[in-house]
């Protein structure tokens, strides 16, 4: 395996594993509709950030920085509607 080969597979298996560990929380949220935790000010910088790599990602092409922030930012607007909604 050459050096593109393991980047694009580190890259792959981080944006796996840090999508896939903010799945529960979501899902939570979305079923119990309990956002008395969650920062309004902290998730909205969150969301914005991770907007922002979703953007880097799209300049580099590097599909597994768009896919992985594509899906975290989703799961994210959700969860800020939610706190702007019933918080």
């Amino acid at each position: 395996m050459n050096a593109a080969q393991w980047q694009d597979w580190v890259g792959s298996a981080a944006a796996i594993l840090t999508t896939c560990s903010f799945v529960p929380q979501a899902w939570l949220t979305f079923r119990t509709r309990d956002v008395r935790g969650i920062s309004l000010g902290m998730y909205s910088v969150f969301t914005a950030g991770v907007a922002l790599w979703l953007v880097y990602g799209w300049l580099l092409g590097a599909w597994p920085v768009i896919i992985s922030n594509a899906v975290t930012l989703a799961l994210a607007c959700g969860i800020l509607v939610m706190k702007i909604r019933f918080g």
